[in-house]
């Protein structure tokens, strides 16, 4: 996975590429950093909302931050995009995980 500063160059050529917004995301993430993390989530989001791993990727992130709320919240945002898209393999997984978060 390319690294935070070779992400945020490529961003800067493409500020809206949700691909970009959401590996910056998943970066942040890894690296422990919840504020930055969920900020691309958002962004990638704004920019595709039918991006259903962002989704759940967010709601990974703000559990790992005690946010079991606002977690369980964008869990139930991005089942309801699955289901406008018609992705069953991830209406399963936002179901899983909100039944194992409620």
């Amino acid at each position: 996975m390319p690294s935070i500063e070779q992400l945020l160059r490529v961003l800067a050529a493409e500020p809206n590429d949700p691909f970009t917004l959401y590996g910056l995301a998943q970066e942040y993430a890894k690296a422990g950093r919840t504020a930055e993390a969920v900020e691309h989530y958002d962004r990638c989001l704004a920019a595709d909302p039918t991006y259903c791993y962002a989704y759940f990727h967010k709601a990974k992130a703000l559990e790992d931050a005690g946010r079991v709320q606002e977690a369980i919240e964008v869990l139930r945002a991005g089942k309801a995009a699955a289901k406008r898209v018609g992705d069953a393999h991830a209406v399963s997984e936002f179901s899983g995980y909100l039944d194992m978060l409620e």
